[in-house]
């Protein structure tokens, strides 16, 4: 997948878990919905990579980059709380 493609899925990882996640814990507009999913699909390729879920040089499919973006603003959420 090319450069194009990792942020078009991170983008569309991003939409998904803003919407999976209520309140104020999503940070705003367009440009941070796509940067929360394409950390969140790397975050999700590490972890996995990490646990054996994933090979050397395979990255996260979509539903690992949803989950990694939820963990994402989920700490996002905790950060800037309070």
């Amino acid at each position: 997948m090319g450069f194009f493609g990792t942020i078009i899925i991170g983008f569309l990882a991003g939409v998904v878990a803003r919407f999976l996640i209520p309140g104020k814990t999503r940070p705003g507009g367009l440009i941070m919905t796509t940067v929360v999913g394409v950390l969140g699909a790397l975050l999700a390729t590490y972890l996995g990579g990490q646990l054996g879920i994933y090979e050397v040089g395979e990255t996260a499919g979509f539903i690992g980059a949803v989950v990694g973006s939820i963990i994402l603003l989920l700490i996002y959420g905790k950060v800037t709380k309070g």
